[in-house]
């Protein structure tokens, strides 16, 4: 028996039901990937919610398709970091777990995608914040000081306190049990969401005469999220394996992790944890949730994990030739247009068996 987490039931929710109609299509690449996050959220119609997650959505109704936007980044942004992997994020259509089992076992896997979607909240609600696409959030007044030498504060600095906040608030909200993949998850969606506000940058624009630069006004700004993708993925990569231990405490039994390996730097907040070993994805199991990696694209002359070696397993790989049309040769013209002419390319496509 397994319970499912409270990230796999926050996309399992969001991605099920919005506006009433199902739309686990915009999870995986299908017609409607772009609805997501742009229809009104009935609260009581998302499926598994408990009741402060059921609360919080109606107190803030406002920003729930925030909320569910910043899910789709972040299952975007795990298929962008893993697709040249074994296990590439794949969704699962007309499935209530769009990962299928995967998120079941505490694996790396399952700590990458608890963070990233976290992230992914964090980061879309504190961009529409910013944006002023709601009226109950706005610019972040608190966390200004004083300006540096040549310029002052303007524009709008993007609240992410508020961003992970309502992070923290949603998708924590199932993680208070005391076991072990509760303690997990908990510490995994909060670096997920560290990694946004370990990124924030100090954005600046000039003003003055053909752009003299006579005043410089600056904001908090977050940065575009492939930077959040890369960062997790090295965290993904440098992640650290726990163990569970058990203690007694008032409240009855309580499960905590500790690290594994004692001569290894034990983890911060910033890293991520895990304590069950990843299947290899090598073949279709739909006990695990992997799909394989046969008739997977392979690169014939990486080395790494994405070569044709590595992704396939050892099982070797075909090669087909394959016309592509390309636009060549091309002119500008002022003014002002580019004129190409259209060549036709032989590419050779390597497959694992």
């Amino acid at each position: 028996m397994f319970i499912r987490s409270g990230i796999s039931l926050l996309l399992c929710g969001l991605t099920h039901v919005m506006a009433g109609y199902p739309i686990w299509w915009s999870l995986a690449v299908g017609p409607h990937y772009s609805s997501l996050g742009s229809q009104p959220i009935l609260c009581g119609s998302i499926p598994g919610l408990v009741p402060k997650q059921l609360r919080f959505c109606r107190n803030y109704v406002e920003i729930m398709p925030s909320v569910a936007e910043g899910v789709k980044m972040g299952i975007q942004e795990c298929q962008h970091q893993f697709r040249g992997r074994r296990w590439n994020c794949t969704t699962v259509n007309n499935n209530l777990a769009i990962f299928g089992p995967v998120l079941d076992k505490a694996t790396r896997e399952s700590a990458f995608v608890h963070a990233i979607a976290s992230a992914g909240v964090a980061f879309a609600v504190t961009r529409a914040c910013a944006e002023g696409s709601a009226t109950i959030c706005g610019c972040d007044t608190r966390h200004k000081g004083p300006p540096g030498e040549g310029w002052k504060w303007g524009g709008c600095s993007e609240d992410v306190d508020f961003g992970s906040m309502v992070s923290r608030e949603f998708a924590d909200a199932r993680e208070n049990r005391p076991d072990a993949r509760s303690a997990m998850n908990r510490h995994n969606n909060e670096a997920g969401r560290m990694s946004v506000n370990n990124n924030m940058f100090l954005k600046c624009k000039c003003h003055g005469l053909s752009g003299s630069c006579e005043v410089k006004t600056c904001w908090w700004s977050q940065p575009d999220f492939r930077i959040i993708g890369d960062y997790m993925k090295d965290k993904y990569d440098s992640s650290s394996e726990m163990v569970v231990e058990k203690h007694k405490e008032s409240r009855g039994w309580v499960e905590t992790l500790r690290p594994k390996y004692n001569y290894f730097k034990p983890p911060t907040e910033r890293d991520l944890v895990y304590y069950e070993s990843s299947p290899n994805f090598c073949e279709p199991n739909p006990e695990t949730g992997s799909f394989g990696t046969r008739e997977r694209a392979c690169n014939l002359t990486s080395h790494g994990i994405d070569g044709c070696d590595l992704l396939c397993c050892g099982r070797g790989h075909d090669t087909r030739t394959e016309r592509r049309k390309e636009k060549c040769h091309c002119i500008f013209h002022w003014c002002c247009y580019v004129s190409c002419q259209e060549c036709v390319r032989v590419y050779d496509v390597h497959s694992c068996k």
